[in-house]
């Protein structure tokens, strides 16, 4: 079966309620309805990094006034709905990723002077989850090289209102109806699915032969249906990690077969030639080649490993993978009502209004646990900013906590309490569900739905995992009416999480705005602090390159000299940058980031 497996319908059923939560499509087509393209990229998290006039200035009038047409109709929440996700189930961004969505060249000129609209995807996986809108020419851009380029030029209906319908077609779909579903939206029952080739008269028909043929495991057929030739050599033996064959490759990758010859011959009319590889795993990669035209476009895949298909453009998952949404649907992990509006009045033309705004669901309401408690089943829930022990009075509240805080054991509901705001030790599994789920919001920026979920008496002093408070999390959220709040409810600024960082160290060392820097100093955090390394804020600040923090770095070198960790100078001084940079004397950084004197 080559259906999304159990975790990544989970992982994607997340996104589709995280990633994109309602108030941000509702805030987004606000602005845009209102013409305001840069309040649209503001509500969906992203920052703009160009200015109009400069484009004209830079670019010429001519893609100036494009640009501008096309930024009218930009759907920016849209967009993040489709961007890829990490690897292994994660329901953040793939980092360092730029994504190409329109060129503006002029017929004949130099490729390296093609300015492209830009989408900039966040560098690190579990950082913010902002995203970058940018305006410049590939070739004059000192990207890192890790960067990955996807080209998405042939997909505007991915992120351009006027181009929306054509994902039914894109998907695989019909006239009138996306596959395994009716025009309505509901689902196709498995008696009405093809059992045989239906030809070609039925688009949406057609690919769900091809998909069924595909689950089933009858690779050769599914690829002899859509003419794609298999190479079924395996890589060069000294080189591939991998333990499939290459027909086990074919066969577990979601491939929207139906979709693949007709994308790549969409990029290759679009100069962007016809070699395109699909990301297997850290093992290896799919190459898909175009021989020319022909009946079947002679579209050749076969399996590299990554030495042969490091320099090979990438195929965006949003052009080989089977639509999500619809994989989706067909397990039940999500009604048509709580899809992208966008992508639902694609996908489904007569569907019609349901009950309720469409879109996301919002966070879900805490609901009381069962829990062993001294041989009796007791109730907790999240209420009044806790966990509301209904069976044990506060005198007895009160005596567990003095023992705990002396050291001693607790058990049942003292026991979950303890779990619930130390991160540390096991919570019965609805609890879990309940952290996962508010903690999801807090990784994908939701503060509406975190400050909703407070507002319905979740608990502040709540931990994840990994032992991080509200506070550690501050750089994914809006910090402004969070951490006065925060700080009110009675959060420690110098409590560490597991890893031994603080709040302060945390915001520093994963790329926290410099606005909540300052407001975390301004509120008290000690900046005496070191990471686990032994790093103290100021090796920090250098060593991630925040040009922004240039006011923390030299008030920590001013008043705490001798803190940090010597072998890290050495070591940097050891490579000829230098042990310092330079400052005035009012304390302001010569920021030269090799640390040239």
């Amino acid at each position: 079966m080559t259906a999304l497996p159990p975790h990544a319908v989970a992982a994607w059923g997340r996104i589709r309620r995280h990633a994109v939560p309602r108030w941000m499509i509702e805030r987004t087509a606000e602005r845009r309805a209102a013409g305001d393209w840069q309040g649209a990229c503001a509500a969906a998290a992203m920052d703009v990094a160009f200015g109009p006039a400069d484009v004209a200035a830079r670019y010429g009038t001519e893609a100036a006034a494009a640009l501008e047409d096309d930024l009218r109709h930009f759907a920016p929440d849209l967009l993040r709905w489709h961007l890829p996700r990490g690897l292994g189930g994660r329901t953040t961004l793939a980092p360092g990723r730029t994504v190409l969505l329109a060129g503006y060249g002029a017929p004949g000129s130099d490729p390296a002077d093609v300015p492209y609209l830009q989408v900039v995807l966040p560098p690190m996986t579990e950082g913010p989850q902002r995203l970058t809108l940018r305006f410049a020419a590939l070739g004059h851009e000192d990207d890192s090289p890790r960067s990955t380029v996807e080209n998405w030029t042939t997909a505007r209906f991915l992120w351009d209102v006027r181009r929306t319908a054509e994902l039914r077609e894109r998907c695989g779909g019909g006239a009138d109806r996306a596959p395994f579903c009716r025009a309505n939206g509901t689902l196709l029952p498995p008696d009405d699915l093809p059992a045989a080739d239906p030809g070609g008269g039925d688009t949406a028909a057609r690919t769900e032969w091809i998909t069924l043929l595909h689950e089933r495991g009858e690779v050769e057929a599914a690829f002899d249906a859509v003419g794609i030739e298999m190479d079924l050599t395996p890589p060069n033996a000294r080189r591939y990690w991998g333990s499939h064959t290459p027909r086990d490759v074919f066969a577990r990758l979601p491939l929207a077969l139906t979709r693949l010859a007709p994308e790549v011959r969409r990029l290759e009319e679009a100069g962007a030639g016809g070699r395109f590889r699909i990301n297997r795993d850290w093992s290896g990669a799919m190459l898909l080649e175009s021989a020319g035209p022909g009946p079947s476009d002679g579209l050749r895949v076969r399996v590299l490993d990554w030495k042969n298909a490091a320099d090979v453009p990438l195929l965006p998952d949003a052009l080989w993978q089977r639509l999500v949404d619809i994989e989706l649907l067909r397990t039940g992990a999500i009604d048509p009502v709580r899809l992208h509006p966008l992508v639902a009045g694609a996908l489904f033309p007569s569907r019609a209004a349901d009950d309720g705004p469409p879109g996301p669901p919002g966070p879900a309401a805490p609901r009381p646990v069962r829990v062993r408690c001294r041989g009796e089943w007791h109730e907790l829930a999240s209420g009044g900013g806790g966990l509301a022990m209904r069976r044990h009075s506060e005198e007895e509240q009160r005596r567990e906590q003095a023992l705990r805080a002396f050291g001693g054991d607790v058990s049942g509901c003292f026991a979950v309490q303890a779990a619930w705001t130390s991160g540390a030790g096991r919570l019965p599994k609805a609890l879990r569900a309940e952290r996962r789920e508010f903690f999801l919001r807090v990784q994908h920026g939701d503060t509406p739905g975190v400050l909703e979920l407070l507002d319905a008496g979740v608990d502040p002093r709540i931990r994840d995992a990994a032992g991080r408070s509200l506070l550690h999390v501050l750089h994914l959220l809006d910090h402004e009416p969070l951490l006065r709040r925060l700080l009110a409810a009675g959060l420690d600024l110098e409590a560490v999480d597991r890893q031994g960082l603080t709040p302060l160290c945390t915001a520093v060392g994963e790329r926290g705005s410099k606005s909540l820097v300052e407001a975390l100093v301004a509120a008290g955090a000690r900046i005496d602090v070191t990471d686990p390394l032994g790093l103290s804020l100021a090796q920090v600040i250098r060593r991630y390159g925040r040009t922004d923090l240039r006011f923390l770095w030299a008030r920590v070198r001013r008043e705490h000299p001798g803190i940090g960790a010597d072998w890290w100078e050495e070591w940097h001084a050891g490579r000829g940058k230098g042990a310092d940079w330079n400052m005035d004397e009012d304390g302001d950084a010569d920021w030269n980031m090799d640390g040239d004197a």
